[in-house]
């Protein structure tokens, strides 16, 4: 009996540095792939994702948007203030969801 588990105890701890190996090569690759330079397509797309969220934050919104699309967004907003009932939809409305009342009743 004492001869089995003395067997298996190699297999244990096999199994417990390939997990542990596993995880590191894991980890290492992920740090490896963020220190190479990016692929020129992907750094084209990350630099005009940049660019707009800069121009975004210049512009106080939407990039480039004219007197038409303001137009066209403040009647959007009328109309569902008329069918909703107003209030301010850039808001989240508040819920409240009160206690339930409940009587006690005696058998």
């Amino acid at each position: 009996m004492a001869l089995l588990q003395l067997f298996q105890l190699p297999s244990l701890l096999c199994s417990a540095m390939a997990v542990t190996l596993r995880r590191n090569i894991g980890i290492s690759a992920v740090l490896f792939n963020r220190a190479k330079d990016l692929d020129p397509v992907q750094r084209l797309y990350l630099d005009k994702i940049r660019e707009y969220n800069n121009k975004s934050k210049a512009a106080g919104g939407i990039v480039d948007a004219g007197a038409s699309y303001q137009k066209k967004l403040s009647e959007e907003i009328t109309k569902l203030q008329r069918l909703y009932g107003g209030g301010d939809l850039t808001k989240f409305p508040d819920f409240k969801f009160p206690e339930p009342k409940l009587e006690e009743t005696a058998k």
